[in-house]
């Protein structure tokens, strides 16, 4: 790392920052942070280098399997130089935002931290390779890419891989290789996945009933919808419901943190 680099770590899991080996890294309480503007972090000056991290996080309530951060490495690097001077130009305004308090301080500085988190995300998909990033990656193909956006807006329709081929020009056969090869895995597959996320956020969020959910993630019954929900996830949809509803629809193993620092 050096100046002005930026740094997620996707799965908020412990690490450790440091610039010589010999040295005995210092715990975070024992870092100088200024008052009331805690996510800037000092340390060093007078007879050492003086070294300043501007540090967030976020919280993801309920991330699904093939979600966003799933896919991503568990550490990504981003340097000041790939970025067009865009990484600068937000961190600077962080600094400024966060120096005052001023009303609507902490939305301000929460979307600050979503556009950081999109922008390192657009950083990493273009610097993939055909084949590399799951669903994500594939979303930059032209022809993958807004099939996925299909399925994705309507998960309820009964997708095949002839219509699905057909809205983006391609054959069936064309379309099924090119969608395994850039997704990592058949359409029908992801179809199902996709569906039973989208079960699982309106169980969590919403009081409809299981047929309703089944209609509106492309089953005609309940008890089809229900079998193929238990293989997916390990629990009745009711029994899923009543478990996430029970613990506030946040489970400990859950949360995903994602930690910057500059």
């Amino acid at each position: 790392m050096t100046a002005g680099d930026f740094v997620v770590v996707t799965r908020g899991e412990p690490h450790v920052i440091y610039s010589d080996r010999r040295t005995k890294p210092l715990p975070i309480p024992d870092l100088d942070r200024l008052p009331g503007r805690l996510g800037v972090v000092r340390h060093g000056g007078n007879a050492q280098p003086l070294s300043t991290m501007i540090c967030g996080n976020f919280t993801v309530e309920r991330p699904s399997r093939g979600s966003v951060l799933e896919l991503l490495p568990p550490l990504l690097l981003l340097k000041p130089t790939e970025d067009d001077g865009w990484l600068e130009a937000i961190l600077q305004r962080m600094v400024s935002e966060s120096a005052l308090a001023r009303p609507g301080q902490d939305v301000a500085l929460s979307r600050l931290t979503e556009v950081l988190f999109v922008e390192v995300l657009r950083s990493w998909i273009k610097s993939l390779n055909s084949g590399e990033g799951g669903w994500l990656g594939a979303m930059a193909d032209p022809h993958i890419g807004p099939a996925l956006q299909l399925i994705h807006e309507r998960p309820d329709q009964p997708w095949t891989l002839g219509d699905l081929g057909h809205s983006v020009g391609l054959g069936r056969s064309a379309f099924s290789a090119r969608f395994t090869k850039l997704v990592g895995q058949p359409m029908y597959r992801y179809l199902i996945a996709r569906r039973m996320s989208e079960a699982a956020f309106l169980l969590e969020t919403t009081d409809e009933g299981i047929a309703r959910i089944a209609t509106r993630v492309g089953y005609e019954t309940a008890a089809a919808f229900s079998k193929l929900f238990h293989r997916h996830h390990g629990l009745s949809p009711g029994r899923y419901r009543a478990v996430r509803r029970s613990d506030g629809g946040r489970r400990q193993e859950d949360i995903l943190e994602v930690e910057v620092a500059d």
